[in-house]
């Protein structure tokens, strides 16, 4: 079957999108959380538990809110995941199928900082969604694509980028999509937690993690490779990925690696992240005692009051320099800042396809060395003044260009030098820049997650967890279609040409002599018909502009 030639784009995709919809919507309204149910339809056995999966196309199974590992609730909060325990499931499930048609509680989000509460969703959200061929069984042996979701480690629910359509183009690989604890939840950090009974640095990295080991060990029963997995993200979740491939050990959870828009945030010491733990705590109401007090405070607060302390720490409330929740450099997993150990190759030697929009920043407002230092917190004053020396006035069309590239390439334009750059000297590595704007926005400008709207239905992400599919056009779902072949074409064979589109252009590899990329763009007539993307070199002033970004990842730890 992963023989086969790569499925086009069907005028019936239209159709069964909106039926996709409905069967979503139905699935929501009619079937009750948790329900154990004896059934016909499609069904999988994992040995501990028998799945139900529900039938989004003729030949497409989504397997929805599969379990991973234990519930990180009560005394697990704060801490490193926990394997699943499957004797519980199996004497719970006491013999019935268990009810997998419908999306899970997503994880406790956090605020966006546009005005909205965070706190929507549930602590027990360790479960992935598993999307697969129709018929798909046990030692077909199709590839995986495991995916790690954006939302800067604070927001985020797979729900609202869908997998359905990549296996009805494609019905020959096997995708799971996980959910992973985010936020103070996910990524709270103080020194007194290395290796102590208090808690555990990165427990939502390690929920990643734990999802990896589930996915080898099991991932077969639903016709998967365990030894073909291909890690994938965007955002935060290509900052995973970064990091998935620079982590101590000698695990062997996957063998290739997509990166989209690589957040590169810093990796903080808990040190750092000392001064945000202490405000959080007093903030929620158990900054007082000792440390183990504290934590045995902060077990048992509740969501609403962790809510309200971790969005304080992000509007204004807090006056560090370290004000979100994210991985932190424990000196376990983490030993080093992810950059330095690329550029020195210490990270795992993959197939990788690497890239970024044309346009995008995560930074705001209209100052650069203010965005920069709110960004980069451990950037001097004498880095920043020649980071501006870099990006002079004179060179961009208005001050609003320059400060988003001044900005948007060290944010997370400069992650494609950085990892493929670096990746180029081991293994097979592509770069893109993708570069078609989200329509619904109204803009010409090809802004952060803009590939995002594209490849999954036309999703807009909201506040708590929701989003907004719209309507697409033959054009843009013969574009989607194309991304779509290139990135399971990679997935499939370690190369995004194999299953390509046949109208899709040849996408040349990056090499250490030959720094092309290849430019992803709907045809601009959208006739439907003809591919818009092509080949380009990287810009000589850009690939030296993140050769310097690169040199200063000791202060911007990224």
């Amino acid at each position: 079957m992963d023989g086969a030639s790569q499925t086009t784009c069907s005028p019936l995709r239209v159709v069964y999108f909106n039926m996709l919809g409905l069967t979503r919507l139905l699935s929501t309204l009619l079937l009750a959380k948790d329900v154990l149910i004896s059934t016909t339809g499609p069904t999988v056995s994992v040995g501990y538990a028998t799945y139900l999966g529900n039938q989004s196309h003729p030949n497409t199974v989504a397997y929805l809110g599969v379990a991973y590992a234990e519930p990180p609730v009560g005394d697990l909060r704060f801490r490193a995941t926990v394997p699943l325990n499957t004797t519980r499931l199996r004497e719970e499930a006491g013999g019935q199928v268990i009810n997998a048609t419908y999306y899970p509680d997503f994880c406790v989000q956090g605020s966006t900082g546009r005005g909205d509460a965070g706190g929507a969703g549930s602590e027990d959200c360790l479960k992935v969604n598993i999307y697969t061929p129709y018929g798909a069984k046990e030692g077909d042996n199709l590839p995986v694509l495991f995916y790690i979701h954006g939302g800067g480690y604070v927001f985020g629910n797979p729900r609202n980028w869908p997998f359905d359509d990549w296996i009805h183009q494609s019905p020959n690989v096997v995708i799971v999509s996980v959910y992973y604890r985010l936020d103070s939840l996910g990524f709270l950090a103080t020194p007194e937690f290395g290796g102590s009974e208090h808690g555990d640095f990165n427990a939502g990295f390690k929920d990643q993690t734990q999802a990896l080991r589930w996915v080898k060990k099991y991932i077969s029963a639903f016709g998967g490779d365990p030894n073909r997995v291909t890690i994938n993200g965007q955002s935060a979740g290509g900052a995973s990925v970064e990091l998935h491939m620079a982590a101590h050990g000698r695990e062997q959870l996957f063998h290739g690696a997509i990166a989209q828009s690589v957040y590169r945030t810093p990796l903080p010491t808990p040190e750092q992240q000392q001064p945000l733990f202490k405000f959080y705590s007093s903030y929620a109401g158990c900054g007082t005692g000792s440390i183990g007090e504290q934590m045995t405070c902060l077990r048992n607060a509740s969501i609403s009051t962790l809510a309200r302390a971790q969005d304080a720490a992000t509007q204004g409330k807090f006056s560090g320099l370290y004000n979100t929740f994210h991985p932190v450099l424990d000196g376990v997993i983490f030993t080093g800042y992810p950059t330095l150990q690329f550029q020195s190759g210490e990270f795992r030697h993959v197939p990788l396809i690497v890239g970024s929009t044309s346009n995008e920043t995560l930074s705001g407002g209209s100052n650069i060395s203010l965005a920069l230092k709110e960004y980069f917190p451990s950037l001097t004053k004498a880095d920043i003044q020649e980071f501006l020396e870099l990006y002079p006035l004179s060179e961009y069309d208005s001050p609003e260009q320059q400060f988003q590239v001044a900005t948007g390439e060290p944010d997370v334009i400069c992650g494609r030098e950085a990892m493929g750059g670096a990746s180029s000297l081991f293994s097979d590595t592509w770069t893109y820049r993708y570069n078609t704007p989200n329509p619904t926005q109204g803009s010409a400008a090809v802004v952060h997650a803009a590939e995002n709207w594209m490849m999954f239905d036309g999703t807009n992400t909201g506040f708590n967890g929701t989003t907004t599919f719209t309507h697409q056009t033959t054009a843009e779902l013969v574009f989607a279609s194309e991304l779509i072949a290139y990135w399971l074409s990679f997935v499939r064979s370690g190369n995004p040409n194999t299953y390509k589109l046949e109208m899709s252009p040849t996408w040349e590899r990056y090499t250490p002599t030959k720094k092309v990329r290849m430019v992803l763009m709907q045809d601009p007539l959208n006739s439907g018909t003809v591919s818009g993307s092509y080949m380009e070199e990287e810009p000589t002033a850009e690939g030296n502009r993140c050769v310097f970004a690169i040199s200063k990842a000791i202060h911007t730890q990224d």
